[in-house]
């Protein structure tokens, strides 16, 4: 099977992993409000336990993807994710809400801990081709979940029945999207010296630990958009409270629709100054949200739609880039390793975001996005600096990891031979 034919498996396996995952998650607490006795509170801790659980799983992810290679691994997290949903279905009580709650956790954990891995594997190789590649598959992810929501809402009026229905459409949408993972070649394994390594050697990695906590604030702006822009149009703002699904819908469409168009444009940068750039757009968008209770209401229709503009036009670039630096960054025999940490990152941003904005948010409407601004900031001087220098006796990332946007001459259409 040809790269490009496994390319396109990964890349229609996660845009139905992604619409089934636009589709469940808004009706998440609703369904198992619906289907069990359980108050909301205790829902939600339940759920929170079963995440607090997987937080191990990427180390030992990481370990499997460098030993045995992603493609795998991917396939067992979207079977994990299946079983996971479809033992939904039989919610009724708080073992079966937290069983079923730790085998999907854990199968997403699996899956982001590995699939960029298996991205990067079916890449051609060369700073742009690898670029344009990570961009497609963020356009495929926003899309994905874009189409599921919008689909979501049809059902949020559906009641008990419609619930359940979502929940055994995302269950197959896993199982369909492991089928599709089938496809995807696996690469040879790269034959190499340095066959040991563990993780001590990321632990000792200081430039590549500081960037996964830069791209940890990029991950926390991201995760704040959802977290705290609904409440704050809502309750927060002057503006007609309809605002706020119109308002992430068009950022969902920008980021759906613009990926490669902005990889294109930075090309030339260094992976760093890009990433610096992203982090610039974001903060216009954060001081811009912060200035909003400083705008009139019938000013804000048109004003926070070009405020998330800027927001959108900051993750267009940070989403691959960051990915395509961080595979490039990372030694070759500890790949595996290093990118199922860098989720860590985001995990890290999901379980803060609600407290950094709920805390702040009553000492002050736009005090959160302030400070988010602030740390962004800095978060974007220190991705900028550390392109200086050309190794890591200098303390910088390795040059070969912020190279600038010249391709590799190979076309990187060699045939890989399945070995199924």
């Amino acid at each position: 099977m040809s790269v490009r034919r496994g390319r396109a498996a990964l890349l229609a396996a996660l845009g139905i992993d992604m619409a089934g995952t636009g589709l469940f998650a808004p009706i998440s607490l609703l369904y198992f409000q619906a289907v069990t006795d359980l108050s909301l509170p205790t829902i939600g801790l339940l759920i929170s336990v079963a995440t607090i659980a997987s937080l191990p799983v990427p180390v030992v992810v990481g370990h499997l993807v460098d030993r045995y290679g992603p493609r795998g691994i991917v396939i067992t997290a979207q079977v994990l994710q299946g079983v996971g949903f479809a033992a939904y279905v039989q919610a009724h009580g708080p073992v079966s809400v937290l069983v079923p709650s730790l085998i999907v956790t854990v199968g997403q954990r699996m899956f982001w801990c590995s699939v960029f891995t298996l991205v990067t594997e079916v890449a051609p190789p060369g700073r742009g081709a690898q670029d344009r590649t990570f961009a497609l598959f963020s356009m495929v992810q926003s899309a994905g979940l874009g189409a599921g929501s919008l689909i979501a809402g049809l059902a949020l009026s559906g009641g008990p029945h419609a619930y359940r229905l979502v929940v055994v459409i995302n269950a197959a949408s896993y199982l369909v999207s492991a089928a599709a993972l089938y496809f995807v070649p696996r690469a040879p394994r790269v034959k190499t010296d340095k066959v040991a390594g563990s993780y001590r050697d990321l632990l000792r990695d200081r430039p590549y630990l500081g960037f996964i906590a830069v791209n940890g604030i990029f991950n926390l702006v991201a995760v704040m958009v959802g977290t705290a822009v609904p409440v704050y149009v809502v309750e927060g703002l002057p503006a007609p409270q309809w605002l706020a699904g119109p308002l992430l819908t068009f950022n969902t469409v920008l980021l759906a629709t613009g990926q490669t168009l902005a990889v294109r444009l930075v090309r030339r940068l260094p992976r760093t100054r890009a990433l610096a750039l992203a982090g610039a757009f974001m903060v216009v968008w954060a001081l811009a949200m912060a200035l909003a209770v400083r705008i009139p209401g019938a000013l804000l229709i048109a004003y926070l739609p070009l405020s998330m503009a800027f927001f959108a036009a900051g993750e267009l670039i940070m989403a691959p880039v960051a990915n395509a630096l961080a595979s490039a960054a990372a030694p070759d025999h500890l790949r595996g390793r290093y990118l199922a940490v860098m989720q860590y990152g985001f995990a890290v941003a999901q379980i803060i975001a609600p407290t950094f904005f709920t805390v702040l948010y009553t000492r002050g409407r736009a005090l959160p996005f302030v400070v988010l601004a602030a740390v962004t900031a800095g978060a974007s001087v220190l991705i900028a600096r550390s392109s200086l220098g050309a190794g890591r006796s200098e303390g910088t990332l390795p040059a070969e990891g912020q190279k600038d946007g010249s391709d590799d001459p190979r076309t990187g259409e060699n045939e890989w031979t399945s070995a199924d």
